[in-house]
């Protein structure tokens, strides 16, 4: 099955009204263990807030305002717009022991909790203290954050790949495939077969025609 075809079906996915959505994908193992068919959860309530009012994304360096990280400053690695949740690297961490066994206690591991959207605040990149943001219009018409106390423009975090490239920020080097080459069109499809083109870029004449076949 395509890529294409399981983003597709995951957009389209209806989940039941007390769905309780977590840290994991819904198709994943762990969130069918949380949500088990037939087990009734208590409704958790959540504010709404649209997609266009969400201004924290991944790659934000945001501050904590409360709880045991309270004004520590890091960078949010993950969102979870179903419950208003993000995760701020390296802090808010549990600790637990893994794979105990026997006499064998685990290893003791840190795992980073989420918090709630009102318990952090983006950074002013100005003098990088915690500041409440509005969305605006620039005078190109273009949507951008700012800051409410020093009417900064808090610029959206570049999207960074899996493998540590931004491709805003990208250069070609010598061996790299411009994308003038790649959109190219270098080939011309005919009705003719692989056999035939061959025979006609080595100019081989062939007089002789297969017979008819007929399948009854």
């Amino acid at each position: 099955m395509r890529l294409t075809s399981l983003l597709s079906m995951a957009a389209k996915a209806a989940f039941p009204h007390d769905y309780r959505f977590g840290t994991n994908r819904p198709w994943t193992v762990a969130a069918r263990r949380l949500n088990p068919p037939g087990k009734k959860r208590r409704k958790v309530f959540v504010e709404p807030v649209t997609k266009e009012d969400w201004s924290v994304f991944r790659g934000d360096v945001v501050e904590i305002l409360s709880g045991k990280d309270k004004g520590k400053q890091g960078k949010v690695t993950q969102v979870f717009r179903h419950r208003n949740w993000v995760m701020v690297e390296g802090l808010n961490t549990h600790y637990r022991y893994v794979g105990r066994s026997g006499d064998y206690r685990g290893t003791y591991v840190a795992n980073e909790a989420p918090l709630l959207l009102n318990d952090i605040s983006l950074i002013d990149p100005t003098d990088r203290k915690p500041t409440e943001t509005q969305w605006r219009f620039t005078e190109e018409g273009e949507r951008v954050r700012v800051s409410v106390r020093t009417g900064r423009i808090i610029p959206k975090p570049l999207f960074q790949r899996k493998d540590g490239i931004i491709p805003q920020q990208w250069k070609d080097g010598p061996k790299d495939t411009s994308p003038e080459d790649a959109l190219q069109k270098t080939y011309t499809p005919s009705l003719k077969t692989l056999e035939e083109e061959v025979m006609e870029k080595m100019n081989i004449q062939e007089d002789r025609r297969s017979r008819r076949s007929y399948w009854y």
